[in-house]
């Protein structure tokens, strides 16, 4: 597994990061079956493990704690925080209160005295970035964070977060989390320039798209909203005609090249140079079995030219519907005069 350089941070990671968001209740119960999962994905060269205190509503973290048990030190840990983890405004957040209790419960579920790359989960309209960033550096000052970052934050709250440490001397992200893959390219435009300007790491989750890039999903067979236990939370998504047709004219394109759907989706996003890592969700060990097998992968410059006519740069076929959205696009009232004043004369 080849490594790269997280950002400007001095730690090389695996351009596999694991991610771990199908341990548990959401993918696979079996405690035991996600630790050979883990076992198998260190013992193959990855080094780059990403969680987040939500996913299985804690058990996620817990699991990995566990897993991770006399091989710590091997690791570069990545979890994340923002979502509601209890009942009520007081458990979820950007706030250094919340901050402060949230970091607490990871690292006691870590089984771990510090935590490699602490991540914003998602934008918190509703608190200060100075708020946060004086939490999270306050964090690394005491050696329980090593570095911080952000997930899903949009271009321009990346470069206020950067001017914010600038001006208050408090510790800067070192990373981002954006989704991105052949159907969502969206962050080509404005996520990855900035990322490259800042000397950011990039770590991008769902680059098979929600799965819909291993070709288990065709035009005319599209799941139905009660055949896949993640449809509740995607439903959009998975049956989008626009990334239908798409995938059926990527599907032939791999089979020209001699490659599973799987292998060119992951070679795609590992392509990308401001691209440090794609985290890989496997379920099953089969499952990583089959993405470890196409590490090795090289497009072409006729393959990607190819990928780059059925998808242009910097574009999505619809919307991830898991995807952040922010205010500005979700609340009819920052899109929306009164109706009083509307009218332009």
């Amino acid at each position: 597994m080849r490594m790269r350089q997280l950002g400007r941070t001095g730690i090389e990671v695996s351009a596999y990061c694991l991610g771990t968001m199908m341990f548990g209740p959401n993918g696979n119960p079996d405690h035991d079956a996600c630790t050979r999962i883990v076992h198998r994905a260190l013992d193959g060269g990855i080094n780059f493990i990403d969680t987040a205190d939500v996913y299985g509503y804690s058990e996620t973290e817990q699991i990995l704690g566990r897993a991770l048990k006399g091989r710590r030190e091997d690791v570069v840990l990545a979890t994340k925080f923002n979502g509601p983890m209890g009942e009520g405004p007081l458990h979820r957040g950007s706030s250094r209160r919340w901050i402060m209790k949230a970091v607490e419960g990871s690292l006691r579920r870590l089984n771990t005295d510090y935590i490699d790359l602490y991540q914003i989960h998602h934008p918190d309209p509703h608190t200060d970035i100075e708020e946060t960033l004086s939490a999270l550096t306050d964090l690394v000052r005491s050696g329980k964070v090593r570095a911080i970052g952000s997930s899903n934050l949009p271009a321009s709250d990346i470069v206020q977060a950067h001017w914010v440490s600038e001006r208050r001397g408090l510790h800067r992200l070192r990373t981002e989390q954006p989704t991105y893959s052949i159907l969502n390219r969206a962050i080509e435009r404005e996520i990855l320039p900035v990322a490259r300007r800042f000397g950011m790491g990039v770590l991008v989750w769902s680059p098979l798209a929600m799965g819909l890039l291993t070709g288990r999903y065709r035009k005319n067979d599209a799941p139905s909203s009660n055949s896949n236990a993640r449809m509740h939370w995607v439903p959009g998504h998975m049956t989008d005609p626009r990334k239908l047709d798409a995938v059926e004219q990527l599907i032939p394109l791999a089979e020209q090249a001699g490659l599973p759907l799987t292998h060119l989706a992951m070679a795609f996003a590992t392509a990308h140079p401001d691209v440090t890592s794609a985290i890989i969700g496997p379920r099953t060990p089969d499952q990583l079995g089959d993405l470890l097998a196409g590490a090795a992968t090289v497009l072409d410059d006729a393959v990607l030219d190819r990928i780059d006519e059925i998808v242009p740069p910097g574009t999505d076929i619809g919307p991830l519907d898991v995807a952040y959205q922010p205010p500005s696009l979700t609340d009819t009232g920052r899109r929306r005069r009164p109706g009083s004043d509307r009218a332009a004369a």
